[in-house]
């Protein structure tokens, strides 16, 4: 069944932390905005995001750090123009998080920054330990609160130009499709590397929903895409027990003092490094032998989160790390007193659509945030980095768009 055609200024596909911000700064605009999401507003890669959100606010931090470490991280593959909007952008986007209701947490009145992989300075932020979780809810309300229209359960099935904007074609659960014509669309709907992750056999920290689809419907169209076989292994899978397997440590583990061993106990990389040489390091351990076994065979490393309280004092793992830690318990681990197999785990897509600075697509009126682009990370991704580019990207997109929209 065809229902009669909508129309909007904007139609935004995916309702992550980039859908999301971009609707509102759509909105903020002045467009009329439709929102299409597979299932519900917010379930996301966003909301799996643990360990925090990186940007250049400490006192002893400049934006030129964080631009020449993203830069490094991703092997100088990143264009540098989006890498230095992304950085710029970081302190706003803080301000405008906190404006919203993202509750970041504070020591002694000020923001707690630490340090993660591939960093040079402290500059990782945190709403208790589930950041994109926090994320996800404010910009929940704030989406809701726009007066943007919220489409769940509804999935794009064709696009295509129509005239000076975009025709779409999409399909609710109950198997009725809907046209809608907008002036200008934002893509934001991931990378899908849950989609890929199943092709291929591995396991990924993705949601269900994150499957290539609108990433290949645009390269179909002819937009211009990069380093689209550039994917990033978390480094810390869970391999023990087998109920978490395939569960991401968050990298806060890890800078808050737990350290890697092979399994004769030896250490064999900087835990701080960035992400993807930490998680070569481990397959490589795996490869020469030197892994350790879980109980059913299967290979890894041992991560040694009982360093973290003999660091930092008894409690602070169950204070700072409490999910994982209460996770862990669930499965009979306590890991103030246990080490843990790891070993890598498809997490992120590197590359995708090709955007400029406003997050243009190489195609008229079709724009994108988030990690359905690339060029914003290079070929590796420093952790934090998407939580800023979902927000900075995503407001980017949203704006232009609706200027365009509404010109």
């Amino acid at each position: 069944m065809t229902t009669a055609d909508a129309r909007c200024d904007v139609l935004v596909v995916g309702s992550g932390g980039a859908g999301m911000s971009a609707a509102i700064a759509a909105r903020e605009a002045g467009a009329s905005v439709i929102v299409i999401t597979k299932s519900a507003l917010g379930a996301s890669n966003t909301g799996r995001a643990q360990g925090g959100i990186q940007a250049a606010i400490g006192a002893d931090d400049t934006t030129e750090d964080h631009f020449e470490d993203t830069l490094s991280a991703g092997h100088d593959d990143g264009d540098p123009a989006l890498v230095r909007t992304l950085v710029e952008g970081g302190p706003d986007a803080i301000a405008w998080l906190a404006s919203i209701g993202v509750p970041f947490t504070h020591d002694d009145g000020d923001l707690r920054v630490i340090r993660c992989g591939g960093a040079r300075r402290p500059r990782l932020l945190q709403a208790g330990e589930r950041t994109g979780a926090e994320m996800v809810q404010a910009l929940r309300a704030a989406v809701r609160a726009s007066g943007a229209e919220v489409r769940e359960s509804t999935s794009l099935e064709a696009l295509e130009p129509a005239g000076d904007g975009w025709r779409a074609l999409t399909r609710a659960k109950d198997g009725s499709s809907t046209p809608i014509t907008a002036s200008a669309v934002v893509l934001a709907a991931g990378g899908g590397l849950g989609g890929e992750a199943a092709r291929i056999g591995e396991k990924s920290t993705n949601h269900p929903d994150a499957t290539p689809e609108v990433l290949e419907m645009a390269l179909a169209l002819g937009a211009e895409g990069r380093d689209l076989d550039s994917w990033q292994r978390h480094p810390t899978g869970a391999i023990w027990p087998a109920g978490l397997a395939g569960y991401a440590l968050p990298e806060t583990t890890r800078s808050y003092g737990a350290t890697l061993h092979d399994a004769a106990g030896e250490r064999f990389v900087d835990e701080l490094a960035p992400r993807d040489v930490v998680a070569d390091a481990i397959i490589r351990v795996v490869e020469e032998g030197r892994g350790a076994a879980a109980p059913d065979g299967t290979m890894g490393a041992w991560l040694d989160t009982t360093a973290i309280d003999r660091d930092n004092g008894p409690g602070f793992t169950a204070e700072r790390l409490a999910y994982v830690h209460n996770r862990y318990l669930k499965q009979g681990v306590d890991i103030t007193k246990e080490r843990v197999l790891v070993y890598p785990v498809l997490h992120y897509r590197n590359g995708g659509l090709v955007i400029d600075e406003s997050g243009r697509t190489t195609l008229a009126r079709l724009y994108a945030a988030g990690e359905i682009t690339g060029g914003v990370h290079g070929t590796n991704r420093l952790m934090g980095n998407s939580l800023l580019d979902t927000v900075v990207f995503g407001r980017i997109a949203g704006s232009a768009a609706a200027r365009e929209a509404l010109a």
